[in-house]
C-alpha cells in the first residue's frame, strides 16, 4: 500500500516537471532574425518581452568576428556599407535664357520711356505725371518678371545693374514732372550733356554688350 502511495507521488511530481517544461517552451517563442545583405538566418528566443540570440551565431550570419577580453566581449561587423559622399552641383553660370529675354524686354521699356521723355522735352510738350506713370508701371512689370527669371549668380549681378538703370530712368523723368507741376520753364535742350541722361545712355550700352556676350562685365555705367 505503502509502494502505490510513493509512485502516485512520483507520477504527479513527473507530471508537474513535464507541465513546468510545456509552460516554459509556451512562453519562449522561436522567431527568425534576417539581416539585410547577409545570407542566413538565426533564431530569436522571446522570453518576458524581451527577443534574444546567440551571439556567435549573429557574428558568423553578420561576417563579424567576436574577441573576449576578461569581462568584456566585443564583436565587430564587416561589410558595413560608408553612405557615399553628396555630391555637389556646381551652381550654374553665365546668363539664362530666360533671364536675358526678360531683360532685353525691361531695356526695351526703358529705351522708348527715355525716347519718349526726349522728344517731349525737345518740343516743349508738357511732362505730365499720367503719362509718367504709364512707363513707369509698365517698366516696373518688366523688371519684376526679370526678377522671377534670375537663376545664376551673373543674372543676379545685372539684374541689379537693371534696377539701377529703371530707378535712374525714374529719376530722370520725376525731375521734368516736377517742373511741368511747378510751371518751371524747361528749354528744349535741358538734355544735352545731362549727366543723369548720359548715364543711362552708357549702362542700356553695356547691359546691351553683356547680353550679346553672355558675360557679365560691370564697368561702372550702371552705378
Amino acid at each position: 500500500m505503502r509502494l502505490k502511495s510513493i509512485a502516485a507521488q512520483l507520477a504527479i511530481a513527473v507530471s508537474l516537471v513535464i507541465l513546468a517544461f510545456l509552460f516554459a517552451q509556451a512562453a519562449q517563442k522561436s522567431r527568425t532574425l534576417l539581416i539585410n545583405g547577409h545570407p542566413g538566418e538565426i533564431a530569436v528566443i522571446e522570453k518576458d518581452g524581451h527577443a534574444y540570440v546567440e551571439i556567435e551565431a549573429l557574428a558568423r550570419l553578420a561576417n563579424g568576428s567576436l574577441s573576449f577580453s576578461e569581462n568584456q566581449i566585443t564583436l565587430t561587423l564587416s561589410g558595413v556599407a560608408t553612405p557615399a559622399p553628396a555630391i555637389t552641383q556646381p551652381s550654374p553660370s553665365g546668363f539664362t535664357k530666360d533671364f536675358i529675354r526678360a531683360g532685353i524686354e525691361e531695356m526695351a521699356v526703358i529705351r522708348e520711356w527715355r525716347s519718349t521723355l526726349t522728344n517731349a522735352v525737345q518740343l516743349g510738350h508738357p511732362v505730365t505725371i499720367g503719362w509718367a506713370d504709364n512707363y513707369r508701371v509698365r517698366a516696373q512689370q518688366s523688371l519684376r518678371l526679370a526678377s522671377l527669371a534670375v537663376s545664376t549668380e551673373s543674372d543676379r549681378e545685372v539684374f541689379q545693374l537693371l534696377t539701377n538703370e529703371f530707378n535712374n530712368m525714374k529719376k530722370l523723368c520725376d525731375r521734368f514732372v516736377e517742373a511741368n507741376n511747378s510751371r518751371t520753364y524747361v528749354s528744349p535742350e535741358s538734355l544735352n550733356n545731362d549727366p543723369l541722361d548720359q548715364r543711362i545712355m552708357n549702362c542700356a550700352r553695356s547691359l546691351a554688350a553683356m547680353a550679346a556676350s553672355g558675360q557679365f562685365a560691370d564697368d561702372g555705367s550702371c552705378h
